[in-house]
């Protein structure tokens, strides 16, 4: 008897049942697939060509008004007035407004001093500034540090206030809503947000308050982020292209025609009159930022990006917390959504056509639509077609629409045109969470408030010129497996082996590739190399 007689090793028995298992099964699939797959399937196509035509003429309208701007010249000192500030010899610096700059932290180990000392080397008078350190750490060993920290700058004559409470209710929400409630707070004009990473240049007030101070219905002026560990590895450089067009585009083009736009909860400072009429901070959704700029903007109050101003600040580095950050901006948003649709629909403050852009652009194309096509689409149905060649997908919506949109997409950083293939693997791995957080906003799932702090890790651009020793953050081997990416990466493998076989398209070439990088992202191998803190 041979050794590798299959006889010896598996009973002919077991191979028959296994036989029947498997003809049961093709003959169950093949008597409901006329009936209900096809069907279903079919439906499943129409409804994702829909919402890839709604996103790509969203993005094409976007390509043309940014265009259009870029053309005319449409400068935010055309549109606003600004003129500098200029001293008074009699009022003094009475002249200069009342400035208060808050900044909220939790556990920050590694940037408090970043952002303490940015802070508080913003060049404005002395007596016309406020540093609000906002401290919810529940590490005491990082509390003292940053209260030591606030001592050292006051000692230096700064005007720097350390603020801590007894609890985290609202999480970043509730520490902004009780910094506001300070007696000192009441004589202050505006107020400047700066997250635990973010360091502003010395000028970012000298020219951010002129707009406010000559446009009495401008509520807000936002800056644009700097990523100043954007180099560091493949996933952030990923990060990068999505926020640049985030911001070369579409915080632009909210700007310059209808005033409006998404806070980024950072960087930006706000009038305070316009904050407490809009009703001040909420804690009622994880997007407390965007929450106060909807609620701003149907009282009438008018936004200003300014996308020349740059603020430093970080991206994650870690595919951990970088999926805990996406999980944050995709559940928020929807669930806002949910909660101020009718709102926003039965207002009397705005225009016709801001609600329509608030509703149909800002929400349902770009926070709803955008994330659930790319998954739903192009890792789900687009790959079941292989499997029930009866359903078929025109080439325009599966090639033409989605080129158009991504070459749109790369407009934000030239830079990387080349990484282009890999950038669209990473984010459809990405639209697997931006989906699900989608649908748990959309339906206050178990997870609808969820708030975990993004990991920061300093000033990596200083750590990297010491040539600080590289390291690989060591995972439990249960914390580098994530089982949806796994299951996703399976299931278009087996497609790609079946289109390989018996397919006509070549959608081969596209689902081993998409498969293989939900493979390495669901074997945690993505975004783990960080300089050593």
């Amino acid at each position: 008897m041979e050794l590798g007689d299959s006889s010896v090793v598996i009973p002919d028995s077991f191979m028959n049942y296994r036989d029947d298992i498997t003809m049961q099964m093709s003959m169950v699939f093949d008597q409901i697939r006329a009936p209900l797959i096809v069907p279903v399937l079919r439906l499943g196509v129409y409804i994702c060509l829909v919402m890839s035509v709604m996103l790509f003429v969203e993005r094409v309208y976007m390509g043309i008004v940014i265009s259009l701007v870029k053309l005319f010249g449409r400068k935010p000192d055309k549109r606003f007035k600004y003129e500098p500030i200029k001293d008074d010899i009699e009022l003094g610096n009475s002249v200069y407004p009342m400035v208060l700059v808050q900044i909220p932290m939790y556990n920050e180990r590694e940037v408090y001093q970043l952002s303490i000392g940015a802070a508080c080397g913003l060049s404005w008078p002395s007596d016309r500034i406020v540093i609000q350190v906002l401290d919810d750490s529940t590490d005491p060993t990082i509390k003292d540090l940053v209260e030591m920290e606030c001592s050292r700058w006051a000692s230096k004559g700064v005007n720097i206030k350390y603020e801590i409470r007894d609890n985290r209710n609202g999480y970043k929400a509730g520490a902004l809503k009780e910094g506001m409630k300070k007696s000192y707070v009441k004589s202050c004009d505006y107020v400047a947000i700066f997250d635990a990473d973010f360091q502003p240049e010395p000028d970012y007030l000298w020219r951010t308050v002129p707009y406010l101070l000559h446009n009495p219905k401008l509520a807000l002026v936002q800056a644009r982020w700097k990523f100043v560990n954007s180099d560091e590895c493949l996933m952030t450089r990923m990060q990068e292209m999505s926020l640049d067009y985030h911001f070369t585009v579409e915080q632009e083009v909210g700007s310059s025609t209808y005033a409006f736009f998404g806070f980024n909860g950072t960087a930006g400072i706000w009038r305070i009159s316009a904050l407490n009429e809009a009703g001040g901070w909420k804690d009622r959704t994880t997007v407390e930022d965007m929450d106060l700029a909807v609620r701003a903007s149907l009282k009438g109050w008018k936004f200003l990006y300014l996308g020349s101003l740059k603020v430093k600040n970080e991206l994650p580095s870690t595919f951990k917390a970088y999926r805990y950050q996406q999980h944050r901006w995709s559940c928020g948003p929807a669930n806002l959504f949910r909660k101020m649709a009718f709102e926003i629909m039965t207002n009397k403050n705005v225009t016709l056509w801001k609600k329509v852009h608030v509703i149909y652009s800002f929400f349902v194309v770009r926070k709803l639509v955008a994330h659930i096509v790319t998954f739903i689409f192009y890792c789900v149905i687009l790959p079941a077609t292989v499997l029930v060649p009866e359903v078929t997908v025109p080439k325009w919506g599966a090639v033409y629409i989605p080129s158009v949109i991504t070459l749109l997409n790369a407009v934000g950083t030239p830079r990387s045109l080349h990484l282009m293939v890999f950038w669209i693997l990473f984010e459809n791995v990405m639209s697997l969470h931006r989906t699900k957080a989608t649908f748990i906003g959309l339906l206050e799932g178990g997870r609808v408030n969820e708030w975990i702090v993004t990991e920061k890790l300093g000033d990596l651009k200083a750590k990297s010129a010491s040539k600080a020793p590289k390291k690989i953050i060591r995972f439990r081997f249960g914390d580098r497996i994530h089982v949806l990416e796994l299951g996703v990466g399976m299931y278009l493998f087996f497609v790609g082996c079946y289109d390989a076989f018996f397919g006509k398209n070549h959608y081969y070439l596209y689902l081993f590739a998409q498969s293989i990088a939900f493979f390495i992202a669901g074997f945690g191998q993505i975004g783990t190399i960080v300089p050593n803190s």
